[in-house]
């Protein structure tokens, strides 16, 4: 990021991370963006309801979040911070993809009426890649955490 670049208002809504991002409904997995140090850190939420499509499957009397969206929320923080960061990657890329995940765990169930809280941190970027560490928490327990690579493509 430059120092020309205007500072970032927070906090940042739906709508604006869905002018950032390619996903819409069901799978655009954040709510908001409530902190961001650019090209470092991000925090943002997800509100998890009982109206979640995947709820109807996952499991029918005992709705559990599936882990594997929770960590498609952590990649889609970490794509909201590369747009934000202003880097060449995220200006010359029009679609993040997540390429690679590494130790994931789970350390409790995410129900219905859980508020997540993402927190993604940039760790390296090589090429049109970059490495982050996310950890999810409900409250103040970590739910979720990985190491995520993804990488920028341009269209």
């Amino acid at each position: 990021m430059t120092d020309s670049a205007p500072p970032i208002q927070l906090p940042i809504n739906v709508e604006q991370i869905a002018a950032m991002l390619p996903h819409r409904y069901p799978f655009l997995l954040l709510d908001r963006v409530t902190a961001i140090e650019p090209g470092k850190t991000l925090t943002a939420l997800k509100n998890v309801t009982f109206n979640e499509p995947f709820f109807q499957g996952h499991f029918p009397g005992h709705p559990v979040m599936p882990g594997v969206l929770i960590i498609e929320a952590m990649a889609q923080a970490c794509g909201v911070l590369v747009k934000l960061s202003g880097s060449s990657v995220a200006a010359q890329a029009t679609v993040f993809y997540l390429v690679k995940v590494d130790k994931a765990r789970f350390n409790r169930v995410v129900v219905p009426g859980d508020q997540l809280r993402l927190e993604v941190e940039h760790k390296r970027s090589m090429r049109n890649m970059s490495q982050f560490w996310g950890r999810t928490y409900v409250d103040d327990q970590v739910v979720a955490e990985a190491e995520l690579l993804c990488a920028g493509v341009a269209g």
